[in-house]
């Protein structure tokens, strides 16, 4: 895949997402692409910025560490969306803008430790990851216990809770993954209620069933296949 082929493929995802945000009578502008460049290199991601893309989505702090000084230059928000184990929680602080796969207090508590530690920054954005599915593969907290996570972590001076985000079963039907989405919506709406914090944030939704998660209401959402292929660039 050449360059142009990530200006072209952006151009098209984002199209797509203002098709389904006018079927279902929100605005495009109020949901956030995250260009998910995980396994692909610094010059994939530099000609998706310049092609308009500035949130973009790492799984692992090593990888993005990596890519960090060839990318520093570009005024881009920096996701990590990957599951984060505690022992990395002070690195993904310190290197990056929101870590949106937040599953334990004790991982909150060491993202809440290690951002004091910087000082006089403002506070890192942060996402619940909730596992919405039985699969014993993906991580994220129990249904029933993100209230309460959601209250301990709200306390926590140094982090900026925003939201919810999950990782739905792959379903080759869109459609299939839906009720997902929409429990995922629903759990936000009955924290709102619950505690009382603004929650405005859903990151659900990806390169084969961002209409769905659209529709059902997503305010973000991580898209890597679609803009930059299957696989890392090569040189």
């Amino acid at each position: 895949m050449s360059w142009d082929h990530i200006q072209k493929n952006l151009e098209a995802v984002q199209q797509r997402i203002a098709a389904v945000a006018r079927r279902a009578g929100r605005r495009p502008e109020d949901i956030t692409l995250i260009a998910v460049s995980k396994t692909h290199p610094v010059e994939a991601i530099r000609a998706a910025y310049r092609a308009g893309a500035r949130h973009f989505g790492e799984n692992r702090v090593q990888e993005w560490e990596g890519k960090r000084a060839g990318v520093a230059d570009l005024d881009a928000t920096w996701h990590l969306i990957g599951h984060l184990q505690s022992n990395k929680a002070a690195r993904a602080a310190k290197s990056v803008d929101c870590v949106d796969s937040v599953d334990d207090f004790e991982l909150a508590q060491r993202l809440d430790r290690a951002r004091e530690e910087i000082g006089g920054r403002e506070k890192l954005r942060v996402l619940l990851e909730v596992r919405i599915s039985n699969e014993a593969s993906k991580s994220g907290a129990e249904i029933e216990e993100v209230p309460e996570l959601a209250e301990q972590v709200a306390r926590l001076g140094r982090l900026d809770l925003a939201g919810l985000m999950c990782i739905p079963p792959f379903l080759e039907d869109p459609e299939a993954v839906r009720p997902y989405f929409r429990k995922l919506r629903e759990l936000r709406d009955e924290l709102r209620k619950k505690t009382g914090l603004p929650l405005p944030v859903l990151s659900m939704g990806m390169s084969h069933d961002l209409e769905a998660a659209i529709e059902e209401g997503a305010t973000e959402v991580r898209v890597g296949t679609a803009i930059f292929g299957a696989r890392g660039l090569q040189h």
